[in-house]
């Protein structure tokens, strides 16, 4: 709880500049999260300019949602600063389980660098540990498991040395080492576009204060918090303005009292 509380304070106290390329239908939420928790986003993506600004950011967060070709050569222009740079990076697997395109895109990220966290639902992560998977869009397959998920996840933490963040009913978060268990959350967050990407966002934000598997952890904590503080009877709409305002006023209290969060031994999942 304390590490949770001092990432969060050292965020809002530094205000560090996040880097996000990421697609456009979820550029606003993404920088309204990092705005609301206490950071600074900046959403340039133009390939002339993302070297520049990746060098001055204090963590990088990718998306492969909705690509292109200007993205994802601006993509690999990012990644190749911020590992020069050892600016932390979140690399967000979106769709990898649906297209092709992105799964072979993704592999040639890879072999750039290896990012600090490695994000996916469940559906995407097991599109990134077996190449023959797929599953259906962009949301994850109702059919996997988080015991599963978690076997799959530790496993590509230790393939490569990053931590593995799998978001889904209860999002698991690993270094193969130590893996947590966050259950935070309501089916609401689903009813308006963006919430997992805002969940990437929030984890580059918190890099900028703490290590890979501490971040993710605070990320997945105070989205699924305050999601169920958001959770209204009046809409989805309602919902996205409930869901900012309490990123923007979530207390230590607050995690301390609605926090849902089990850590496991590989053995023991």
């Amino acid at each position: 709880m304390q590490k949770l509380h001092e990432i969060r304070s050292e965020v809002r106290k530094n205000r560090p500049l996040i880097h996000c390329i990421t697609n456009p239908i979820s550029i606003n939420q993404c920088a309204n999260g990092i705005l609301a928790v206490g950071a600074r986003p900046m959403m340039a993506e133009h390939p002339s300019e993302v070297r520049e600004i990746t060098e001055t950011a204090d963590a990088l967060m990718l998306n492969l949602g909705n690509i292109t070709d200007i993205r994802m050569e601006s993509m690999m222009i990012s990644l190749t600063a911020a590992h020069e740079n050892r600016i932390p990076i979140i690399l967000d697997a979106v769709g990898i389980a649906c297209s092709a395109l992105r799964r072979n895109y993704l592999n040639k990220l890879l072999g750039i660098a290896i990012p600090t966290v490695i994000k996916g639902n469940y559906s995407e992560i097991a599109a990134l540990a077996q190449s023959s998977y797929r599953s259906a869009g962009v949301d994850a397959d109702g059919t996997l498991d988080a015991p599963s998920v978690s076997r799959i996840a530790n496993d590509l933490a230790a393939q490569h040395s990053c931590v593995i963040l799998a978001s889904g009913k209860a999002d698991i978060i690993t270094d193969s080492r130590r893996t947590v268990y966050i259950q935070n959350g309501t089916p609401q967050l689903a009813s308006i576009t963006g919430t997992g990407c805002m969940l990437g966002a929030l984890c580059g934000a918190y890099l900028s204060a703490a290590g890979g598997l501490d971040a993710a952890i605070c990320a997945c904590s105070v989205l699924g918090i305050c999601g169920q503080l958001a959770e209204t009877d009046k809409g989805s709409g309602s919902f996205l303005v409930n869901l900012l305002d309490a990123l923007s006023t979530l207390t230590d209290a607050q995690i301390d009292t609605m926090l849902l969060m089990e850590e496991f031994h590989l053995e023991k999942i």
